[in-house]
């Protein structure tokens, strides 16, 4: 089974600083090339602090690792005004991430013409 993390809050897909570094700690590609800047505001950097609470944007979401501090951190990993949740799907469906509403799910991807 796959696992997929979406945000199922009105706002866009973040994570936590304190995710963020776990995902750095666990070597994730994409967090280890964004900008830390709780690091030049580390007594800022708690998780009432907004713009410092929106990190990890680029990351898959099908990432291991992210999927992995999801599981960990539960709702310490939610960036500013996001709700993460990890959804499992079978193996080998083609998927997309879809809002409906301003929620995030899973769909299977389907063809489309225009």
């Amino acid at each position: 089974m796959a696992k997929i993390v979406i945000n199922k809050s009105y706002d866009r897909f973040c994570v936590s600083h304190k995710a963020f570094l776990r995902l750095r700690e666990l070597g994730q590609p994409d967090a280890l090339k964004e900008t830390d800047l709780g690091a030049y505001w580390p007594s800022a950097a708690g998780p009432l602090e907004p713009s410092l609470n929106q990190c990890g944007v680029q990351i898959p979401r099908d990432d291991q690792r992210l999927v992995q501090v999801v599981e960990e951190l539960r709702g310490e990993a939610n960036g500013h005004c996001a709700e993460l949740k990890v959804v499992t799907i079978p193996d080998n469906v083609p998927w997309v991430i879809a809002v409906t509403n301003g929620s995030e799910h899973v769909s299977e991807q389907h063809r489309t013409w225009s």
